[in-house]
Order: C-alpha cells, then structure tokens, then sequence
C-alpha cells in the first residue's frame, strides 16, 4: 500500500442521521451521575502505573481527507492490558469488593472486559470466574487466565456465556461484575462506564483544540456513553457525536430508528468480536437515544488494511498498533469523507477537529498477526 489514493473507494454501510437528538448535559450525567464520574478518575489515576495514554495525530490521514486534525486516542497503551476495559471492570470490582477478601468476582466477556475483571480480582487478590462463548478466541482465553481466573467455556454466543454466569453466581452467590445493564442492574455498569470517562478527562489535558466530532464504537454501548458522559463533564463545547458499529450487528442504529431498544439477529459474527452485540445495554441507551448525533455501521472489509494502515504509518508518522476494534471509527470517517453529501450533512471540513478512539491494541495476538498480514496484501 503506497499511498492514499485507494481510499477513495472506502464507503460506509448505513448512515443515520438521529431526529430526537438533544444534548443536555443534566440529562446525561442524571443517568451516569458526576459523582460516579469524579470518584472514578480519584480512585484510578491513584493506582501504580497509572498515566494518560497517548493523543496521537492522523496527520497523513487528515492531510488526505482535508481534514483540521485527526487525533487518535491510543488505549493500547492502557496500563499493560492493552484496551480502554482497563479502566472499567477493575475499577468496578474495587468498588464493589470494598475491601472484603471473602467474595467470589464472576463475568461473561468477550475478551477484553474479562481481562480487565479478572485484573482487578488478581490486584485486590479475590477470586475470579469468567464466563466465554465458544466463538471466543483462546488467544484471549489464555490473557484472562494470566492473571490467575477460572475460564468457563459456554457452548453458543456472548447471550450464552451471560446466562450461564447469572445462573451459577446466584446459584453459589458469587458477585457478577458486568458491563452490561438492565432495568435491574445499573450499578456496577455505570461504574464501568464512569472508568471510561476518564479518557475524556485525558484528552481535555492533552490539546488545546476544539474537539468538533467524535467517532465511538459501540457494542452494547458502555464505551460511547462513558466518552459522551465525559463530554458533558469535561468538555467545554459540545462536539458531534457519531456511533460506529459493524453493519451486522447494528443494534444502536436499529434501536435509534425504532425509538425503542430493538433485539437484533447476527446472522454472521463479526471480525470486530467485542462489537458483535445483538442489544444494547439499558444505560447507554437511556444516554445515546438522546445524544447521538448520527449512527453509522462499516463492514468488515477494511478492518485488515486499516490495522496495517495504522502499524505501516500509512496514516500517521508513527507506528500504532490498533487492533480490530480500534477501526471502525476511522474507517467510518474515511466513508463519510469520501460522501459529498455526508460530508456536508456531518459538517466535515477543513476546520473539522475529529477524535476517534484506538480503543485497543493487540489485545487478540493471533488474530492481530493474521490481520496485519491479510491487511499489507
């Protein structure tokens, strides 16, 4: 890949533009409260090792897309678990052991939140259950158990793996820590997402310049309602907020048009494992139905050459390693720029200031090599 050119042909898959949209910043921080938020950034900016991880520049990249700037959250930098999970699940399981040595940590995961659990668990010296679907790679498998968990394979899908550790964490009273929330279970969620706020925090610190659109991930959505619960925080001016997910497993999108949370069926597993979610989570939906500018999903086309984009620095001067989930947001960027009339839709232009969030790195080794290779063909 010897220059930019090819990137004319990136497209999205399905833009949504969200007619209810109406940030309030009362609203927000109603449904992830501030003091979760201040307590979080207290607790974990206090624990060893603790530093901001990089804004790096997509200088190449923004140069090609007529762009202000690119900045580009690096979170594979986050302490040495590789992923912005790091400040969720562990931070959740200090907050709710509260010092009690007795209590037995369980989780289901798709890779990266369990690690960070069972992080947490090891750091405060707890035992640890983690629960995973068949689909999850043993790569990821073998992290989780480095720090000393007990990984519980569930035949079928993320949905399996979740039954499975609600059913034995009642039945033997172990503590769930999970990521997802429900109408019943809001708590722990919204400590996780408040860990994740602290990137804004971060990026606040780390440039001067307006931040005029973000680009998020969602999967359930606890990621983009942590960043946009962080916005309204720490942000001075309310930037643009667009909600990136893989076109099979579209379940923001599909819940934003619908005005309700909508159930969908993933047809085929996405590439972006983390992302592959059929249902949003009750929080973030509370938070994104309102705040969510535009929902955009990407196939996994370009997941490959963006990975080896982003390591060959194609797209920046330096070297980053971003791995499948850490993507979309740039390939969804590159689609829209590419759109006349999202462009025009999205105000993407020479002043536009644009965050994306490199929200791992090689978090999956195997697979992180496979798509490097496939990605410089």
């Amino acid at each position: 890949m010897k220059s930019l050119k090819n990137l004319k042909s990136w497209k999205y898959k399905k833009l949504l533009k969200n007619n209810r949209y109406n940030f309030k910043r009362n609203y927000v921080l109603k449904h992830l409260p501030s003091s979760l938020i201040t307590n979080a950034y207290k607790s974990i900016s206090g624990w060893k090792n603790y530093k901001a991880t990089p804004l790096l520049s997509l200088d190449k990249l923004k140069k090609n897309l007529k762009l202000n700037n690119i900045f580009y959250k690096d979170e594979s930098k986050r302490f040495h678990l590789k992923s912005f999970k790091a400040l969720g699940g562990a931070y959740a399981v200090e907050r709710i052991s509260k010092g009690k040595k007795n209590i037995v940590i369980s989780s289901a995961t798709a890779g990266n939140h369990g690690r960070s659990v069972a992080w947490g668990a090891k750091r405060l010296d707890l035992k640890c259950k983690i629960f995973v679907s068949q689909y999850v790679s043993q790569s990821r498998v073998s992290e989780i158990e480095k720090f000393g968990a007990e990984v519980i394979r569930v035949k079928g899908n993320y949905e399996n793996s979740l039954e499975e550790c609600k059913r034995l964490s009642k039945k033997y009273n172990w503590q769930i820590v999970q990521d997802v929330s429900t109408k019943n279970y809001k708590y722990i969620p919204q400590l996780t997402m408040a860990g994740y706020s602290i990137m804004i925090k971060e990026i606040s610190k780390q440039t001067n310049h307006y931040i005029t659109h973000i680009f998020v991930q969602a999967g359930v959505g606890g990621l983009a309602a942590g960043v946009v619960a962080g916005v309204a925080k720490y942000f001075k001016r309310i930037p643009r907020i667009i909600v990136v997910e893989p076109d099979r497993a579209d379940c923001v999108l599909q819940s934003v048009k619908a005005n309700k949370m909508k159930k969908i069926r993933i047809k085929k597993e996405s590439i972006m494992g983390g992302m592959s979610c059929n249902e949003m989570s009750l929080v973030p939906w509370q938070i994104l139905k309102k705040t969510s500018n535009y929902c955009v999903s990407v196939t996994d086309n370009n997941v490959a050459k963006t990975t080896a984009m982003l390591k060959d620095r194609k797209l920046s001067r330096v070297s980053i390693i971003g791995g499948e989930c850490a993507t979309p947001g740039v390939i969804a960027l590159i689609g829209l720029a590419n759109n006349l009339k999202a462009r025009k839709s999205l105000n993407l232009n020479e002043d536009s200031n644009i965050l994306v969030i490199g929200c791992e790195g090689n978090a999956d080794v195997k697979l992180y090599k496979q798509l490097l290779s496939k990605g410089r063909k």
